[in-house]
């Protein structure tokens, strides 16, 4: 069974650098075919993908975000994290780390979620 954990400060200020972990058991981030994202979803609106990380190392940002986000990953602890850059309240959100499969649309484990508020 593969489980994914968020973790990170609940509160980041305006124009800080957000930064969140994830931490994977039950598999591996290098195992093919696989890809690991961010997700989020801010109050009272639907999920946004964010980006990924693919198994082979590759990361993949969405066109809105791309100037401002940062997917890394660390194989030896079997984590990948994110970081989103000069924040606003617009990015407060739960954050989510998923996997999903390569040409697939699914996610098929997800992890339980993180609140971040941006906040003065």
């Amino acid at each position: 069974q593969v489980q994914l954990q968020e973790s990170g400060p609940g509160l980041v200020k305006p124009s800080q650098t957000l930064s969140l972990t994830c931490t994977v058991s039950g598999g591996s981030l290098t195992t093919s075919y696989y890809y690991w994202s961010w997700i989020r979803q801010p109050p009272g609106k639907g999920l946004e993908w964010i980006g990924g990380i693919h198994y082979e190392g590759s990361t993949v940002y969405s066109p809105s975000l791309k100037s401002r986000i940062s997917i890394s990953r660390d194989t030896s602890k079997n984590q990948f994290s994110l970081q989103l850059s000069s924040v606003t309240p617009e990015d407060t959100a739960v954050y989510y780390c998923t996997r999903g499969r390569v040409g697939q649309d699914e996610y098929d484990y997800w992890g339980q979620g993180t609140q971040v508020t941006v906040s003065p």
